[in-house]
């Protein structure tokens, strides 16, 4: 009985450091630097949806581009006679079934006839729209206002469809993800001001909290900000990081 107490006295003992682990990670997180990179608001890789050789890519790497501008044009002569094509059959068959609603205006054709003649201009109608559409993915436009940060493909190769054409990037605002202590959401709200230093320009620049994780890590007792840069500078881009300058008010 003796040596059963013992081992329970020596568990439990044993078991009290690591239930006051937390605080000593938390003190660790305050006193460390905390690092953040500037990321674009917005980014996305552009792929091909056709087959096609590429005749034109208006822009290089780095250009800036506005919403719907061309970025890439393949060259599309087959698909435009397959279009041509199509709707030469359409007309066929247009012509096929109006002529037939005459006929049957007469009682000179039948019933049946008369329903796949109009079936018949339907799927060719349909042949049309479909030629069309495919058409219309032989231009690759810009889904919003940005910059090419990687082209992956360049004119005169042949692209498979959902080959990776290039990379682009919206750096119209910068945005930035960092790990705070989980203490400090009693002052840190959505709106915070403060201020990051940018390793590569050397400099300081205004920043304010956007949004904030929506879940605490119990075990290093953090939570994760996203912030984004309060101004428009010119010489910070994308990939760019530094120091979080921001610290608990003094009470």
């Amino acid at each position: 009985m003796k040596r059963m107490l013992s081992l329970l006295s020596l568990t439990l003992w044993a078991a009290l450091p690591a239930q006051a682990a937390p605080a000593p990670a938390a003190a660790a997180l305050d006193s460390r630097e905390i690092r953040a990179q500037l990321a674009p608001r917005r980014y996305t890789t552009l792929a091909a949806e056709i087959g096609a050789k590429i005749n034109r890519l208006p822009l290089a790497e780095g250009a800036a581009f506005r919403q719907g501008q061309l970025l890439v044009q393949f060259d599309c002569a087959l698909q435009q006679a397959q279009l041509a094509k199509a709707e030469a059959a359409l007309m066929a068959a247009d012509t096929n079934w109006k002529g037939n609603q005459k006929l049957a205006q007469l009682n000179s054709v039948g019933q049946v006839e008369l329903d796949v003649s109009k079936a018949e201009a339907q799927k060719a109608q349909a042949e049309v729209a479909a030629n069309r559409t495919l058409l219309g993915k032989c231009q690759v436009t810009a889904p919003f206002a940005g910059r090419i940060a990687e082209q992956k493909a360049r004119e005169q190769q042949y692209v498979q469809p959902g080959q990776a054409l290039m990379e682009i990037l919206d750096d119209s605002t910068l945005e930035l993800e960092f790990i705070v202590p989980s203490r400090w959401l009693s002052w840190v709200r959505g709106g915070t001001t403060f201020q990051v230093s940018i390793d590569e320009t050397g400099k300081t620049y205004p920043a304010k909290v956007q949004r904030i994780g929506a879940r605490v890590d119990p075990v290093s007792q953090s939570v994760k900000l996203n912030a984004v840069i309060d101004g428009r500078f010119g010489e910070l881009i994308a990939g760019m990081s530094g120091k979080v300058l921001m610290t608990p008010p003094q009470k």
